[in-house]
């Protein structure tokens, strides 16, 4: 269930031989008629269709769609987060006021017998766990979202000027300024490399970086802004090495994870998700969160050592292959499914 369908995203559902029915969701609004609108359309749809089993994932559907499904007497519930997003980052009394308000609202989502709460990395189970957000016994790791080993299948890099990839939704906290400026300073140094920036502004979140820095960027050289691109494979061929110096609340990030699968180094952040599939030293280096000086460094030095690279790209695809694969993810979802349905009487 989404927001809407101008992606295209409905059609390729019931083409699959699903139904599709659409939500109103505005993931950026905090207005209480819109949070209301949500939460009556959910109960309206599982009234209905009354499902044996419902699955949310991210933030909004966790909260309303958990809350819903207690009303509505749903037998079995799985609640998955990718992250914590940008409310674990939000600052100030009013960022305080959050944080307690979605953490009461995680504990009526979470709750009940046939509940189950997916998590990405060991970090986020252990925080909420720890906080009594989720009981252990129904809190599940499954790492990330998986990613296809044929269609990510490595290729040789391009040749010319090293390219530094981005691809991820445009968030400050994402770290992409910091990666901007870093690759500034490599420039400056007489580094001669290309930063190519895929995506688009996020325009519903607060933290969205804005149409005006990415013209700036591309007007003064700094990136190759490229838009929003669904061919990743082909941009992961034509890239050297990948970079997301996040500070956000993720789980897994996918394009770290296909970027592994493709045999691409990777630069990013020593924080939950991000560590997850990256190994410092072994297929990619970690920096610490907003430390622009070991981005320059790191980058720098991978750009510098192709057979580093070479190395470090074929560590990762190994990595993914053993942990992260989409076959792996969704046997253990479906196991899930299983276990849960198994326990709810007839």
């Amino acid at each position: 269930m989404v927001a809407g369908e101008e992606r295209g995203l409905g059609a390729q559902i019931r083409q699959a031989g699903f139904e599709f029915i659409p939500i109103p969701v505005e993931r950026g609004s905090t207005q209480l008629s819109s949070e209301v609108a949500m939460l009556r359309a959910l109960r309206q749809v599982y009234r209905r269709v009354r499902p044996n089993l419902v699955h949310h994932i991210a933030v909004k559907p966790v909260l309303y769609g958990g809350i819903a499904a207690r009303l509505e007497g749903v037998p079995a519930v799985i609640n998955a987060l990718a992250g914590q997003g940008h409310i674990a980052g939000a600052r100030g009394i009013k960022g305080a006021l959050l944080r307690t308000a979605v953490g009461a609202a995680y504990r009526v989502a979470f709750s009940g017998a046939h509940t189950r709460a997916i998590f990405q990395n060991a970090d986020d189970l252990e925080y909420f766990v720890g906080r009594g957000v989720v009981r252990r016994e129904r809190a599940v790791l499954i790492r990330g979202s998986g990613v296809d080993m044929v269609e990510f299948s490595p290729v040789p890099e391009p040749t010319g000027r090293p390219v530094v990839l981005f691809a991820s939704r445009l968030l400050r906290s994402k770290g992409l300024p910091e990666l901007v400026e870093a690759c500034r300073r490599l420039r400056d140094r007489g580094v001669d490399m290309r930063l190519k920036i895929a995506g688009e502004p996020d325009l519903a979140n607060p933290d969205a970086i804005s149409s005006t820095d990415l013209e700036g960027w591309v007007a003064d050289g700094s990136a190759d802004c490229l838009g929003r691109r669904s061919d990743m494979p082909a941009l992961l061929a034509d890239a050297n090495l990948v970079a997301l110096p996040s500070q956000y609340g993720e789980g897994v990030p996918k394009i770290l994870i296909e970027a592994a699968a493709a045999g691409r180094a990777i630069v990013t952040t020593d924080s939950p998700g991000c560590r997850d599939i990256v190994r410092d030293g072994v297929n990619g280096l970690l920096v610490p969160r907003g430390d622009v000086n070991a981005l320059v460094n790191a980058l720098g030095r991978l750009i510098a050592d192709a057979p580093l690279r070479a190395r470090m790209g074929a560590a990762g695809r190994q990595l993914v292959a053993a942990e992260f694969s989409v076959q792996q993810v969704v046997s253990q979802t479906l196991a899930l499914y299983d276990q849960l349905l198994a326990q709810v009487p007839a």
